[in-house]
């Protein structure tokens, strides 16, 4: 369970652990599906608001790689640090394969930029 210390959530090192190993997957599975060369941001080296995986151009990658998933709280943090890009949350849970989630409104501004990456 996250531990609560200065009003900020801490995760004990398994739980990053899992993140960055569903970071390291997501990316290389965005690679081979776009053709691109998605890679784990390094957001504990002071890259704040970054997405978790960087590459995929115009869309925000924020990856969740847990068993329960606040899909809410996950969308929001994405909206908060998309800038211009499209938030996308890509959620995993063990022994499940990936699923991406984006707002409905922003559905076919997603679907011209995944055409647009897969074209070049």
């Amino acid at each position: 369970m996250p531990r609560v210390q200065d009003k900020e959530i801490t995760m004990g090192k398994m739980q990053r652990d899992k993140g960055a190993r569903g970071e390291r997957q997501l990316a290389e599975k965005l690679s081979k599906l776009l053709g691109v060369e998605a890679y784990r941001s390094c957001q504990y080296a002071g890259k704040e608001g970054a997405g978790d995986v960087l590459g995929v151009p115009g869309i925000h990658v924020e990856s969740k790689y847990t068993e329960r998933l606040n899909l809410y709280a996950a969308m929001d943090q994405a909206e908060e640090d998309c800038g211009k890009e499209i938030p996308v949350v890509f959620h995993r849970k063990n022994l499940r394969h990936w699923v991406a989630i984006v707002n409905l409104d922003q559905l076919v501004e997603l679907a011209r930029a995944i055409v647009e990456i897969v074209d070049e």
